[in-house]
Formats: structure tokens, sequence, C-alpha cells
């Protein structure tokens, strides 16, 4: 019999959905002219091309003109950052984000805070949420530029963005923040969201790798990071990834339909009856993140007196395919920055579990996890250096 296959790592990535994959394969070969020509094989490539950018700006309750295609998440939240802060740089040098950022956003504050801007990296709690209050104590007269995730790609977390942004309102400071865990997963509209910017990813939804947007709200000005012919209205230039961007527009569409099919609520039922499993059947098992204020498909624990790597390739040879935690720092052995900074010790981020739903995953998919996970974790407790005395 062959062994079932359950892939809990969607946080890291989505399988491309065949409705996304078929609207993407005419572009490869018959419909492969270039946007920007003014023949009828570019003209017809570039009406695709708009009505990608229309699904997208759908999503999000944007209008078309403010949606900036990407190479992706990590470009766009890079586009998002150094350009506010060169464009306000005259007004202050003072940038905020926080502890638990991806590395496309943290490394990219930090560098600026090499090349002459001041920077806060704001502290969060114990389950991983930063404080409004925090952040309001934190602004100061040269504040020009705020950055905070909307969702934590590690221990799934949603923030209070539409307080932090309320409140970078009130003070004139541009804000942005990094959606490429949450959008297409929760429902987000800019029109009542205070946010001046957001990042979102094609492949984090059932859409193709090398291709992301960046929101940027009518009436604000940054420049781009990429110079040449001036595409994606000067912001991003480039020759587009025409398919990859008809995939984005197809993903985008597929997750709207999702919101209105209630299929969040179906994600929620088996994240919580996951969690739930993992700490009545294993026990010295800490959630992390946010009990009900996280991600709807998103699971994470630390299981103690165990090692985390281990636990991994362990259930890698049973079917199941999970992560300690971003995929993009997979391979280094320093625990998570993101655990480290809700206060965990380097001993329990070690034993650090994510496991990520998706829209296809069955309930006999969870109860498939919870009947292996067990015995995987006694075998490790036995023989781990991490083990009870």
């Amino acid at each position: 019999m062959e062994q079932r296959r359950v892939y809990l790592d969607h946080s890291a990535t989505t399988p491309v959905d065949d409705r996304v994959l078929e609207a993407m394969m005419p572009f490869f070969k018959v419909d492969f002219g270039n946007p920007n020509s003014i023949h009828a094989w570019g003209r017809r490539v570039r009406e695709h091309v708009n009505g990608a950018r229309e699904r997208v700006a759908s999503l999000l309750g944007a209008e078309p003109r403010e949606i900036i295609f990407t190479g992706g998440g990590s470009e766009a939240d890079n586009l998002a950052i150094k350009g506010a802060a060169f464009a306000l740089k005259a007004r202050g040098k003072h940038v905020i984000t926080s502890a638990i950022e991806h590395h496309a956003v943290l490394d990219t504050v930090k560098w600026l805070g090499e090349n002459g801007f001041d920077v806060t990296i704001l502290p969060v709690d114990a389950q991983g949420m930063v404080s409004p209050e925090t952040f309001r104590n934190s602004l100061r007269e040269d504040t020009i530029f705020a950055t905070v995730m909307y969702a934590n790609n590690e221990v799934g977390t949603v923030q209070p963005i539409a307080e932090l942004g309320a409140i970078c309102r009130e003070r004139g400071i541009l804000f942005h923040t990094d959606a490429v865990q949450a959008a297409g997963h929760v429902p987000i509209d800019v029109r009542t969201l205070p946010v001046d910017m957001l990042t979102l990813s094609a492949h984090k939804m059932y859409g193709p790798k090398g291709v992301g947007a960046l929101y940027v709200r009518r009436g604000v000005r940054i420049p781009p990071l990429v110079h040449g012919g001036g595409q994606e209205f000067g912001l991003r230039s480039g020759t587009e990834n025409t398919a990859g961007i008809v995939g984005f527009g197809e993903a985008a569409l597929l997750a709207l339909d999702r919101f209105e099919n209630g299929d969040d609520e179906k994600e929620r039922f088996l994240r919580d009856k996951l969690i739930d499993g993992i700490q009545a059947r294993i026990d010295a098992v800490l959630l992390t993140g946010h009990r009900t204020k996280r991600l709807p498909f998103h699971a994470s624990v630390c299981i103690e007196h165990i090692e985390g790597e281990a636990m991994l390739l362990r259930l890698d040879a049973v079917g199941i395919g999970a992560s300690s935690g971003s995929a993009c720092t997979s391979g280094s052995l320093d625990p998570s920055h993101v655990l480290l900074a809700m206060g965990l010790s380097h001993v329990t981020a070690h034993g650090s579990l994510r496991l990520s739903l998706g829209k296809d995953t069955t309930e006999a998919d969870i109860d498939y996890v919870l009947d292996a996970l067990p015995p995987v974790v006694e075998t490790l407790r036995a023989m781990s250096p991490f083990g009870r005395k």
C-alpha cells in the first residue's frame, strides 16, 4: 500500500491551483508578446496584465493603479521600506519595525540603520503580539515610517494592524504591512484598513512563485529600486512576468471565491482540532502564537525535550511535510528569532513545529498526523540530548 502523504507546510509555499496553471499556460507559447509592444501581440498580453491587476486589486479593495507587480514578496518589502525611507529622509530618519518580522523586512530595516537611519525594533509579548501602547510610545518627532507584519509566518499571530495604522495616520507617519502570510487567507480591505503600503505574494495563495505585488495607496510617492524601462508606473522596471502575473490574478479571484464559500471556517475547525489533539496526546507541549488571533490555517507548537530538525525528518519519513519555522532560514542551526523574541528559551525554541494547512487538507489528514506524531516524539525524547532529567 502506498504511504499516505500529508503536506502541512503551506506557509512556506502552496501548490499552484489547476485553474491558475490553466490560465497561465497560453502566455508561455501562444500569447508570448511583450506587453509593452504596440503591435497586436503586445496589446493582447497587455489586456491580460491589466485584467490581472484588476483582480489582485479586487482582493484588497484597492484601485488597479495602486497595484505594483514585483518579483516576489521580498522585493515588494524592499521597495516599500527603502522607498519610504529615501522619499521621506528630509523630514526625519527614524524608522520602526517589530522584532518578529520576516527577514525580508527585518534585514532591510537593519540595512537602513547601517546607512544613516535610526531604527527602533519593538518587542512583542509572549503570544507574539505588538502592543499598540508600546508602538505609540516609540514614536518620535522625526519618525517617518513604520512597518509591522500583518501576520507572523512562524507562529501565525495576527497583529492589531488597524490600531497601529490609525496611530500612524494621526501622526502623519507612513505605514506598511507585510501581508504575505495573510493575503488570500483572511479578508483585507484597504478602503477601511489604515495602511499606506501592503505586500503580498502569489505563491502563498495557490499562485506561481516569482511574482508578488506591493499595494501603494494613491498619493504615496516612493522612488523605484529597479530603474530601466519604466514599467509598473515607473516603480518596477523590467519586462513583466506575464504568465506569473496572469496566474496571480487568477489566484486572487479564487481566494475571493473561497471567502464567499466560507472555506476559512473549515480551515479554522481543522486547525483547532490539530492544536487540541496535539496538546491532548503529547505532554509538555507549548502552543506558540495567540490562541485565537491567529491565521485560520496555522498551527504552531514547541514540544519540550526534543530537537525539532530530527522531528521533521521523522515526520517526513512517515509522509508528513512540516516545518520548524520559516522556510527561508531552513538549514540554520540557530533558534528562531521570532520564538526568542517571544521569550522562549533556546532549548524550548529548538523543539518548534509549524503545521500550516491548505484548502485541500482533510480531516483524515489531521487524524493521520495526530496518530503519527506521538510515537515520533516518544522515540526522539528517549534519545534526545534535551531529554528530561
